[in-house]
Parts: C-alpha cells; sequence; structure tokens
C-alpha cells in the first residue's frame, strides 16, 4: 500500500507539472500502437484459391482419423473449420473434406459431449474422445453445430443428420429460451448435488451410476440401455479425464453400440431394440428432470442470438419446419425492441431484466446482420433486410478501420481505447472481421451496392497476410473468401411464399447445399417494391401463365424463366 501511495503521487506530480509533454508522448504511442495492429493491404493477386487449399491441407494435417475431430485433448467441436471443409468439398469435389466433415460429425453425435437424453452439446472434451466433456453448454455452440448438422443433410439427405440438429434446436428452445423471447447464453456446468443442499459438483445432472439407471428402468430392461449407452457398474470415466474427483464411478452416457448391434446381442429386431431405446431414454429424462438443474445465465447477448436466429433461419428451410421460422421471427423482434436504439441506430450487448447493458461491439452487429440475412431468405419478410441494411450502415460508421479495410472490435473512437484491435482469428465463434466480410459479400448482391462490395475485399485482404500463412486459425475469413472468389448465384421466384407451386420451387433451393447465394422472393406486393428499388431487374420478374416461376442469375443477368421445379433443379445442379 505504501509503495502503491507512492506511485500515485509520483503520477499526480508528474502530470502537474508535465501534462503538455505526457499527452504528446502517449499521443506518439498511441500512434505507434495502431501501425502495429495494422499492416499493409496487399494486391489483389494475394487472394487466390490456392489459399482454399492451404487451408485444407493445414486443417486436413490435424484430422484425427480415429476419433474425429482435428488436433488433441481438450477438443472442441470447430463449426467454423467443418463449415469451411464442407464448402471446400463443394467447391472441389474433395471427398476427403466430406468424409472428415461426416466422420466427426457422427462421432461427436455418438459421444458423451453430446446430451443422448435431452439434446444439444457440451462446450468441449476433456481426451481425444468425445466421451468426457466439461458440461457447460454455450448458445453459440447450439447455433453453430445445427448449422453444421443441417449444411451436412443438406449434402446427404441423411436423416442423421437433419435429427441431430433438430435435437439441438429442440433442446435451446425447450432449455434456454424461458421466455418467448431472447436466447441465455450458457447453461452452467455445474449444479446442485442434491434438492435443498448447497453443495454442487461439475456435471451432477448428466452422470449415472448402473444403480440409478437400474431403479428407473429395473434390472432386466436396463441392460439393453446400458450395453447401448456404455453404461459400467464401476463407471465409464477414465481415471484422467476426472481431474476433480467427481466422477469416480459414475457414467457418462455415450453411443457405445449401434441399435443393429444392441437388437443383435438381445435377440430384438431392430425395430423392437428402437422403440424399447426410445422408451428408456424418455424414462430417464424424467427421472432426470427431477434433479436440480444446472443454473442457467439468462444474460441475452445479442451476437450470440444473431447465430441463433442463423440457424433457426436455415433449419426451417433444410428441415420444412415452420415452427423454426417462428421462433427466429419472435427472437429477431424481441432484440429489435429491446436491444435495438432506434433513434441512435445502435445496438445494445446484452440483455437482463434490468434493461441493455453497454453498447455493442463488433461481433453484435456482424451476427445479427448475418441471422437477418437468413432470417430474411427463410420467410421474405423484407423489413428483416431493410433492417440489415441500416444495422450495415451503423457498423461502419462505428467500426470500419477506412484507410487500412476491415473492422475495430470496438467503437473507433472511443477514447477509452488506447489501441483498437481487429480480430481476425476464429476461437469459439467465428471472428467478427470474417462475418463482417460475408455479410459485405452477401449485402452487395442484394443491394448492388459497390461500395460493400469494396469493402468487402478491402477487410479480406486486410488480413492477406493470415490467409496466406495461417489459414487454419482461421477459417471462417477463409469461407468468405471462398464466396468472394465464386460465381454467385442471384435465385429469384416470382410468387405468394404460401402457395403451394412457390414452395415447390423454394423446396428445390432449401433441399441443396448452395453455399454461394442468395434467394430473393418477388411477391407482387411491398417486399418486392423494396428489392426493385435495389436490384431493378427484380421489378420485371413475374408469374407465368399464374404459376410461381423461377429465375436463376449471376451478375444480375437471368437464365430463361423456368415453372418447372425438375427444370430449375437442373439449372441449380448444373456445373458452372
Amino acid at each position: 500500500p505504501d509503495q502503491l501511495k507512492a506511485l500515485l503521487e509520483k503520477v499526480s506530480d508528474s502530470w502537474s507539472k508535465q501534462q503538455d509533454s505526457i499527452t504528446q508522448t502517449a499521443g506518439r504511442a498511441a500512434q505507434q500502437l495502431m501501425q502495429m495492429v495494422r499492416q499493409q493491404p496487399p494486391s489483389a493477386g494475394d487472394l487466390q484459391p490456392v489459399i482454399l487449399d492451404q487451408a485444407y491441407k493445414q486443417i486436413s494435417s490435424a484430422y484425427d482419423a480415429t476419433n474425429g475431430g482435428f488436433g488433441g485433448a481438450p477438443k472442441f467441436p470447430r463449426p467454423v473449420a467443418l463449415c469451411f471443409l464442407l464448402r471446400y468439398f463443394a467447391r472441389t469435389g474433395q471427398r476427403d473434406a466430406l468424409e472428415m466433415t461426416l466422420n466427426t460429425l457422427r462421432a461427436m453425435e455418438r459421444g458423451g459431449i453430446h446430451d443422448q437424453l435431452g439434446g444439444g452439446f457440451h462446450r468441449y472434451s476433456t481426451g481425444v474422445t468425445w466421451l468426457v466433456p466439461h458440461f457447460e453448454k454455450m448458445l453459440y455452440d447450439q447455433a453453430q453445430l445445427s448449422i453444421v448438422y443441417t449444411e451436412a443433410y443438406q449434402i446427404k439427405h441423411d436423416r442423421f443428420y437433419a435429427n441431430t440438429a433438430r435435437s439441438i434446436l429442440d433442446f435451446t428452445l425447450r432449455e434456454m429460451q424461458p421466455t418467448r423471447g431472447g436466447f441465455a447464453s450458457a447453461e452452467d456446468a455445474d449444479s446442485k448435488i442434491a434438492p435443498g443442499k448447497p453443495e454442487t459438483s461439475e456435471g451432477v445432472f448428466y452422470i449415472w451410476t448402473a444403480k440409478e439407471i437400474e431403479s428407473v428402468l429395473g434390472k432386466q430392461d436396463s441392460a439393453v440401455f446400458e450395453y447401448a449407452y456404455g453404461v459400467e457398474p464401476g463407471g465409464n470415466v477414465p481415471a484422467q479425464q476426472d481431474v476433480r474427483g467427481e466422477l469416480n464411478g459414475k457414467n457418462v452416457l455415450y453411443a457405445a453400440h449401434s441399435t443393429d448391434e444392441t437388437a443383435k446381442k438381445f435377440n430384438l429386431t431392430v425395430q423392437q431394440t428402437t422403440r424399447k431405446l426410445a422408451t428408456e431414454r424418455s424414462a430417464l429424462l424424467e427421472a432426470r428432470s427431477r434433479r436440480p438443474r444446472p443454473p442457467l445465465d439468462d444474460k441475452i447477448v445479442t451476437a450470440w442470438n444473431g447465430l441463433m436466429i442463423s440457424a433457426l433461419a436455415r433449419a426451417s428451410q433444410a428441415l420444412d419446419e415452420p415452427r423454426y421460422l417462428e421462433r427466429a421471427q419472435a427472437t429477431a423482434k424481441f432484440l429489435e425492441s429491446h436491444l435495438y436504439d432506434s433513434k441512435t441506430g445502435k445496438l445494445w450487448r446484452s440483455f437482463r431484466a434490468g434493461g441493455p447493458s453497454v453498447d455493442g461491439f463488433l461481433d453484435d452487429y456482424t451476427d445479427l446482420i448475418g441471422g437477418l440475412l437468413d432470417l430474411y431468405q427463410a420467410g421474405f419478410d423484407v423489413h428483416w433486410l431493410t433492417w440489415a441494411v441500416r444495422l450495415q450502415e451503423k457498423q461502419d460508421q462505428l467500426f470500419r478501420d477506412a484507410p487500412e479495410g476491415g473492422y475495430f472490435d470496438s467503437d473507433a473512437s472511443d477514447a477509452a481505447v488506447l489501441s483498437p484491435t481487429r480480430e481476425s482469428y476464429d476461437g469459439a465463434e467465428p471472428s467478427p472481421n470474417a462475418t463482417a466480410a460475408m455479410n459485405l459479400l452477401r449485402l452487395a448482391q442484394f443491394t448492388d451496392r459497390g461500395g460493400w462490395r469494396d469493402a468487402a475485399y478491402k477487410t479480406l485482404s486486410a488480413f492477406a497476410s493470415l490467409l496466406r500463412s495461417n489459414p487454419e486459425a482461421a477459417p471462417a475469413l477463409v469461407s468468405a473468401l471462398d464466396f468472394r472468389l465464386a460465381q454467385t448465384k442471384q435465385i429469384l421466384i416470382a410468387g405468394d411464399p404460401l402457395s403451394p407451386d412457390t414452395r415447390d420451387l423454394l423446396r428445390q433451393v432449401n433441399t441443396r447445399f448452395l453455399p454461394n447465394k442468395i434467394l430473393l422472393l418477388a411477391d407482387g406486393g411491398a417486399g418486392q417494391q423494396q428489392l426493385a428499388r435495389w436490384l431493378p431487374f427484380v421489378a420485371g420478374a413475374h408469374r407465368t401463365k399464374d404459376r410461381a416461376t423461377a429465375y436463376i442469375c449471376e451478375n444480375y443477368v437471368c437464365k430463361l424463366p423456368t415453372a418447372a421445379p425438375q427444370v430449375m433443379a437442373r439449372l441449380l445442379d448444373a456445373k458452372d
């Protein structure tokens, strides 16, 4: 305390005597720090497809062919890398990129990182297998993983991926949206060991002893479940993964044996086994519901809710689930009402019962804009597209690094921030600059604003050094580059969004994995009029012989329109 007091007195004395000199020195230091943050933008030739190849090589070199996933323990799902691999497959036809992704998705779904009873994914695995997780459930993980499973379904048309995506979203809607408004941030890892007692333990809500399972299912019936889900009398958690000694004798449920293997083991048919395991899961889920639940972090974060809007909107299309669209719209309305200041055009970072908190950061804008673009393409309410445009304009005003490209993570004019940073590395979430680049590219397609197209390229160029040397660290940025290098399709459908003929055409789009496209609807009303203000060619789109009609365009030059779903399918599948 005495040393601190002396230091503060010295600082105060220096400030009172040398204020001008200190201010000038601080200004020079701030400028030098800013120069360190920035790098010279490269030439246009630096952003070439070879970057995509390099990213694939780096990511695939860390692939765990035995267990799925990438790298060692602790092992994170890394949905940004999986999303890139699917895009790389779509671009190149590289089967290994697809198989790495699908194997990882299957391994995670079978593992203890996936809640086998209630759905949803825990944060990461503590080992190289997916058995023992850190039991926290994050909203941003649910959103991103459901998107990857949805995209895998669009590629493979295997109900396994659709069912997993649906399970994630249903968990999130049931447990992480306590009201019809925004989504809570996370479910804690720890919960009370018993009702009415203060002691807590990690994972206690999710783990089981063999005796607990037998008490619910009965000794005879539990044998089938225990075989299928890897339950051991002495517990199935390796000692080295029980660092706190809380899991001794306990079991983390995982899909140890397939339904076919289980049926063969117990001389049952596959249908009998499927029904039996479903009944037993329901019984255990009901029994688990009587335990003290892990507390919910009820803070509603704008960015993470934007990710969930994307997840729900995309699933509503690919899985043909209108209820997901309804919940995505309800979430967007909540954010617009509670986390957006219509007078200033600014977003708030988060909301609790007491109201909004601090000003939004860059990722709040980028993730919400991305969600609104997906929401428009799922429901065709042009209001969400218009709001996305306004938010992008505000984002440009608040965060853009105009001289060098890219965006600062916080308000560039905030004097309290000595040296604002520009995040480009992906962590548990995509970097906001990667999402910004993707949003700008998509918005340029929706509005034909050349300035946004240029800003997207300048954002990518600002991080060219990273993209060339270490693209594995920024797969979301590489995915944005893939969009930039692709021939983007503008798919315009003229028709009533609720009519069967329009739905038939939309189904051709929604059931396909088309990452480099935008989807527009000419509804003959206010929505079409607004789109035509941005894209004049939309004004002339109309139904043909009283049937919904599809126009498939590139660079706003359209092929012959068609009202036949089978013809539209051929056009969508045609290689450029």
